[in-house]
């Protein structure tokens, strides 16, 4: 082998390696690759490597696409307030234990002040060095208050910083979640109580099964949307713990109470139990996108009921022009888009679950960079519940339903069950009523007839219980008042449905 081909493969050499001044190597296709990037673009990144918080230990320039790989203020900027809070709790703390001045406190509340300004009112300046939203806050204090403003970052990491951010973004969005999803109760609530009269058929497998009222319908979708308000509520606590103080994983080394950071922000469960679990703990996260997943599962068949029971076939209901728009060829639609979108966008959110899930299950104790992704499809799901519960209670208060249309679903052969039923008050066994019933209904379709019009005669032929009070089984209302029992389509049982519905969301 020539002298050329083993310095080439020398162990500790690159091959074909070009050295930058810093002493790093770049292999010809990684040259190759830089090459590519638009020089103008190199000069401010190079700068911007040199004023990173973690840049004194790096020499080299970042790659631009690295720089754009690792970067989330593009979509983390969102958290500005609750960084800016946190960092005020946090300049706190650090006076309390003498490590910052009354002074640096005041000039560091001012500063962040007026950087929680700048972004309110859109004029915040964006840095080429500026990572993530934490670095971009404090870079903007540093050029305001000066050296004091350096002193902020004094025990914290970034690590524990997002965390604390995330949580309190999660926290606010989802109280305003609450809101929004009991106001479509309460709304559907005083819809079902004044529409209780209306009358419908109930179906099962998409067959018409039995008499219900259109209000236990409305409530049977309250029921599920209820469980997801308790949801939420139940997971808020685990949420409200407070992961500030815990560093970078070993905890703080200048004494932070975080009993007290917990409560001047809110976090009312007090702190996290454990600063390595602390830093990587992302249960918060996928809670919050599980409970809106099963919220927007949970909208979507309501719409799926809706976009049926609207169609010209059903014509049960009937959306609202805000909600529904035309076709582009065909001038009499009205498409049901906004209940189409509900349960399109139940998709997405399922798709964050499942890719929150797969991000976290192969991280190592403790931080690590993978839990970046865990913000952009937080963000998301939250937008889009928030959005689609907004869209919902739109739909609920401004659909027109149909009652002389839900009656004409109503047809004699789903009384079949009632006619079993009252043999079973004339003392014969249910299974032998039902195969009683089901004769009935083979003997009226061969009679080509509805079973209602059945003559006495014929169904003294099936059984000898019959008498002349059968009659009073072919009545729809009838029919629903007789399912009295708590949680039934009786009348007095829906009234008491909405009583309860109410008092849950008047407890709280």
């Amino acid at each position: 082998m020539s002298s050329a081909r083993t310095a080439a493969f020398r162990p500790g050499r690159a091959p074909t390696a070009a050295r930058n001044s810093a002493g790093s190597t770049l292999s010809r296709w990684s040259r190759s690759a830089l090459s590519t990037t638009d020089n103008r673009s190199r000069a401010p990144i190079a700068e911007a490597t040199a004023k990173k918080l973690w840049g004194g230990r790096f020499t080299g320039e970042t790659d631009p696409l690295m720089h754009k790989y690792n970067q989330s203020l593009s979509y983390d900027q969102r958290m500005w307030r609750e960084d800016i809070d946190g960092s005020v709790v946090y300049a706190k703390a650090l006076h309390a234990q003498g490590i910052i001045t009354q002074q640096e406190l005041d000039s560091i509340k001012e500063g962040l002040e007026e950087v929680g300004k700048e972004w309110d009112e859109g004029t915040f300046q964006v840095a080429p060095n500026d990572e993530d939203i934490h670095t971009a806050n404090e870079r903007r204090l540093v050029e305001l208050i000066g050296d004091a403003g350096k002193k902020l970052h004094t025990g914290r990491s970034r690590n524990d910083q997002v965390a604390t951010d995330g949580r309190l973004w999660t926290m606010r969005r989802l109280q305003v979640l609450r809101q929004d999803l009991r106001t479509f109760l309460r709304i559907a609530c005083e819809r079902s109580e004044q529409e209780v009269d209306a009358l419908m058929p109930g179906f099962t497998h998409l067959q018409p099964a039995q008499t219900v009222r259109w209000s236990h319908w409305l409530l049977s979708h309250c029921a599920a949307l209820q469980r997801d308000d308790e949801r939420l509520r139940d997971m808020t606590p685990r949420v409200a713990r407070l992961p500030l103080g815990s560093g970078a994983l070993a905890g703080n080394p200048f004494g932070v109470d975080r009993q007290v950071m917990a409560e001047d922000l809110g976090f009312f469960d007090g702190v996290c139990p454990n600063s390595m679990d602390a830093v990587s703990d992302r249960d918060w996260v996928i809670e919050a996108i599980f409970c809106s997943s099963m919220i927007m599962t949970h909208l979507s068949r309501w719409a799926e009921d809706l976009i049926v029971y609207s169609t010209a076939q059903f014509g049960y209901v009937s959306m609202a022009d805000a909600y529904s728009t035309g076709s582009s060829l065909m001038p009499q639609k009205k498409n049901p888009d906004a209940l189409e979108l509900l349960r399109g966008k139940a998709g997405r959110t399922l798709g964050s679950l499942a890719g929150i899930l797969t991000v976290v299950k192969g991280t190592p104790t403790t931080y690590n960079k993978d839990l970046q992704e865990d913000k952009e499809m937080l963000f998301d799901v939250m937008d889009t519940v928030s959005d689609s519960v907004r869209i919902a209670i739109g739909v609920v208060s401004t659909m027109t339903i149909h009652p002389e249309k839900m009656v004409l679903g109503l047809s004699a052969d789903m009384l079949a069950t009632d006619l079993a039923e009252y043999l079973v008050r004339k003392g014969m066994p249910f299974r032998d009523t039902h195969h009683v019933a089901g004769e009935a209904v083979a003997l009226a379709e061969k009679k080509g007839c509805g079973i209602s019009d059945l003559t006495l005669e014929d169904l003294r032929s099936l059984s000898e219980l019959f008498e002349e009070d059968v009659a009073e089984v072919w009545s729809f209302d009838r029919s629903a008042e007789l399912r009295c029992t708590e949680g039934g389509t009786a009348k007095s049982s829906v009234l008491e449905q909405v009583a309860k519905l109410k008092a849950y969301l008047d407890e709280e």
